[in-house]
């Protein structure tokens, strides 16, 4: 089976650590069948001029990710002016593309519901094979209140072949959306765990250079208002006087980091941001503390709860998006209400004490790995398809493609040159998505 898989969401050389759940997710899947990626950039007349939007379109037009054929076509993109045009320019875009597509794919999955999603089902429809939409959070929760921008995202959904959503309570919002609770599948995240396994606290923080004697809280994903950053060293600011042992650690970087320094300027060395880290090193922090702390305003699934839960690690976040899934039992962590700051600091402080079995966490959380999800995943495009979950063992699945592994014959363009290839080593981690 050959799958076109279309989205904004996914990492490029000039942007290593965007999307890396999808990255590690379509990585698995082509264990299962022939993927090419459109990974698409937003453009318009000008963009260069604009920092925020340069640096992307920059990125190669073709490069090879994770053992991936991936592409960057640049689609027509009018911010902040008409956003309801967006997902028709979008399928524009991608017809020019789609025409040097040989062979036709036989499924088509766009991940995010709008505006790639929206292309993903116009595409599919003119060529007749399903079309998938991969649901992820903001998608649902913000953009469908936006009164420009939800009818096309209704129209994409309800029109999807199958949707699928990576917590229950995206599920819900989707069949709010009008599509039947049949059509959409449940596939959460996966997790590395080679990586994110539980390790001795006190040899991690050795490698940090922390102390063993201080109790550490860990923020880690973009820093942004809405992600909670600021939340997070707020409530911080609240518990720190009564309890002079903790520190507060922020691994990310975001729109609004300048906000969190100078937030943190007042709590002097008790609080660190570590700017932006390569994956091994994320790991190694959530090794080192105590507890992670995510206090988002709106979420998905967020990778990094998973990631803390496999390391066992407890967390601290707030009831939005599919977290109340994940944090299933109280032992796992504990839940506030999105901008609560005093109840935050409450459970931060309970947090940073209570003792906990690491293995007992990782036993509670049942924590999948990316092959799972990713089956999960494929099953969901067989149903799509008409066709029956895969049952073919493990061991007779094709390995995943490693970095400079070259692609299958069967791939339908030559890789780059290995000087276009992705730079493993400056991945960010999964939560900073």
């Amino acid at each position: 089976m050959r799958i076109l898989l279309i989205t904004k969401i996914f990492p490029n050389a000039m942007n290593p650590g965007q999307a890396p759940f999808n990255r590690r997710q379509f990585a698995a899947l082509s264990r299962y069948c022939d993927i090419d990626v459109f990974a698409t950039i937003p453009w318009f007349p000008g963009a260069s001029r604009f920092s925020k939007w340069s640096v992307s379109n920059d990125a190669p037009r073709e490069e090879i990710i994770e053992g991936l054929p991936v592409r960057h076509p640049r689609f027509l993109y009018l911010p902040k002016v008409a956003p309801y045009l967006n997902g028709p320019l979008y399928a524009a875009s991608m017809l020019f593309e789609l025409a040097r597509h040989h062979p036709a794919p036989d499924v088509i999955v766009g991940s995010f519901a709008y505006p790639d999603g929206f292309a993903a089902v116009c595409l599919a429809e003119l060529l007749g094979v399903p079309a998938v939409v991969k649901v992820h959070g903001s998608d649902i929760d913000v953009l469908s209140q936006q009164p420009a921008v939800r009818p096309a995202l209704e129209w994409g959904l309800r029109r999807a072949t199958r949707v699928v959503a990576v917590s229950k309570q995206l599920k819900e919002g989707v069949h709010a959306l009008g599509v039947p609770r049949d059509r959409i599948d449940v596939v959460m995240n996966g997790v590395d765990r080679s990586m994110f396994r539980p390790r001795d606290r006190g040899e991690a923080r050795a490698a940090l250079g922390r102390s063993p004697d201080r109790r550490l809280l860990l923020y880690v994903g973009h820093l942004l208002r809405d992600k909670g950053a600021l939340d997070a060293i707020a409530a911080f600011e609240r518990l720190a006087p009564a309890h002079p042992d903790v520190d507060l650690v922020l691994v990310g970087s975001g729109a609004d980091e300048q906000a969190c320094k100078a937030a943190a300027e007042r709590l002097g060395d008790r609080v660190l941001l570590t700017g932006r880290l390569p994956h091994d090193q994320v790991a190694r922090w959530v090794a080192a503390c105590d507890a992670l702390v995510l206090p988002s305003h709106h979420e998905g699934t967020p990778n990094v709860v998973i990631e803390s839960l496999a390391s066992g690690r407890r967390v601290v976040a707030t009831h939005v998006g599919g977290i109340p899934d994940v944090l299933s039992s109280p032992a796992l962590g504990e839940l506030v209400a999105p901008g609560d700051l005093p109840a935050l600091a409450e459970a931060m402080s309970r947090a940073a004490y209570a003792p906990y079995d690491p293995e007992r966490i990782v036993s509670l959380a049942g924590c999948t790995g990316w092959d799972e999800s990713a089956r999960a995943f494929y099953d969901a495009i067989l149903a799509a398809r008409g066709e029956r979950p895969m049952a073919v063992p493990a061991t007779e699945m094709r390995p995943v493609l490693q970095l400079d592994g070259a692609p299958p014959s069967s791939r339908r363009w030559a890789p780059p040159p290995a000087s276009r290839r992705f730079p493993e080593a400056t991945q960010l981690g999964v939560g900073q998505a």
